[in-house]
């Protein structure tokens, strides 16, 4: 009888659940109004705008939703923050910081410029002091605002500007940022000049390194504010699961191996199958000639869809969790299908291996355990061969993913402050 009434219960809540497919999440009336905006515009125009107050010493900032575009070419919309000191812009106008952000979800009203008070340093949501259901904030914001320095943080397309995020496509993300900082320096108030630097956290890391390997989009004219000068990208245990893909030509025994070497990674808790899910959503999201049926069972087509439709990262978790418990991979079909063309989408997504257009920093701990540091190991290692100059830190202590953005602060801000000061750097593939 127990065993009746559980799958009767069960049965109830995928009914309940089924009802509201694709139905998006309430959305503030900033969002609520750029979701019915179209794409239209150049690179980096800003589309819309409002103030947003700070308590950050010395700064005003807005939030702002802006043209991009996605890895296949398709104009999006993001949104973000834009934070400039106040007071006469000095001669020269001022460096723009360009953050990108870590996981916060996959539903439109995941994006971190949406909390209450946004334009704070960064808050996050397993550290003590953590006060929300997401990661919010921007790293190093009161230092980057004492130095004069602009910071743009963008929430990424699809996390409040409409469509569909792609998660963890690398170089979706990292246009993002890069657009942002063509949004700020098109915006007078800002005082911005053309130096610019980017720094990112997990995937955002990732869409950091990203971007340094796509010249031709830095380059491009036409956009709202051209001729950026990329003076450096920090990276924070960057997420790239690309550089692990196999070498040369993929062959469908080669694509099977990583396809199910790479779920293997993420399949040991509930926090990671939520991540895994998200990465599999925003693919497809990124390249729609694959689907979700390819890796998950009817069920967990829907079940999937809905949650990441309409839930940011934990609470998303805590669902999986609360109806699935340890069976959450039931969702995943044991034998996926056409897990080449899901293999070539996940390399194409990711990290080029190009040389980097200007100097790249890394920085880790040595515990982490949700991006393995071999990730960011071997991509140093192929872009040295390169020509490229990538610095590769482990922070001190045993730190974790979590515990990487406050304890890399100190070293990253003198980095960042003697790139714009222009001062030498000596090519560090050279000292490995």
């Amino acid at each position: 009888m127990k065993k009746l009434l559980a799958a009767l219960i069960f049965g109830v809540s995928l009914c309940s659940m089924s009802s509201a497919v694709f139905a998006d999440p309430p959305m503030q009336p900033f969002y609520a109004a750029v979701m019915k905006m179209a794409p239209e515009g150049k690179l980096g125009q800003v589309i819309k705008r409002e103030p947003v107050r700070t308590s950050v010493k010395g700064a005003q900032a807005w939030r702002i939703a802006y043209i991009s575009s996605d890895i296949s070419g398709r104009k999006t919309i993001s949104t973000g923050l834009v934070v400039a000191p106040t007071g006469p812009v000095p001669a020269g106008g001022r460096p723009v910081m360009s953050w990108g952000h870590g996981t916060t979800g996959t539903a439109q009203n995941c994006g971190p410029s949406q909390v209450f008070d946004p334009v704070v340093p960064l808050n996050e949501y397993f550290l003590l002091g953590g006060n929300s259901w997401t990661d919010y904030g921007i790293p190093a914001i009161e230092e980057f605002i004492k130095e004069g320095y602009v910071v743009v943080a963008s929430d990424y397309q699809g996390l409040g500007g409409g469509g569909k995020q792609q998660y963890t496509i690398a170089s979706t993300n990292g246009m993002d940022t890069l657009n942002g900082a063509r949004a700020a320096g098109s915006m007078k108030e800002t005082g911005a000049n053309k130096k610019t630097l980017i720094y990112g956290w997990s995937t955002g890391g990732g869409a950091a390194i990203a971007l340094a390997g796509m010249p031709d989009y830095i380059n491009q004219t036409g956009t709202a504010s051209d001729n950026l000068e990329m003076i450096g990208f920090v990276a924070l245990a960057p997420e790239d699961i690309s550089i692990l893909a196999p070498a040369g030509k993929l062959t469908q025994a080669a694509a099977d191996k990583y396809f199910q070497e790479s779920q293997t990674m993420f399949l040991d808790n509930i926090f990671n199958f939520t991540h895994a899910a998200m990465f599999y959503w925003g693919t497809q999201a990124a390249f729609p000639k694959l689907s979700l049926s390819d890796v998950f069972t009817d069920e967990g087509v829907k079940v999937v869809d809905e949650i990441l439709s309409n839930k940011c990262m934990h609470a998303a978790s805590d669902t999986f969790n609360f109806l699935y418990g340890s069976s959450y991979a039931s969702l995943l079909k044991k034998n996926p299908s056409n897990t080449l063309a899901w293999t070539e989408a996940m390399v194409k997504g990711g990290v080029r291996t190009v040389k980097p257009i200007a100097p790249v920093q890394i920085y880790f701990g040595s515990k982490d355990v949700t991006v393995p540091p071999i990730m960011h190991k071997l991509y140093q290692e192929q872009v040295c061969k390169l020509g490229g100059n990538v610095g590769r830190m482990q922070l001190p202590g045993e730190q974790s993913h979590f515990t990487t953005p406050g304890t890399s602060k100190p070293f990253y801000l003198t980095w960042v402050k003697d790139r714009v000061a222009g001062k030498p750097l000596a090519n560090a593939c050279l000292q490995n």
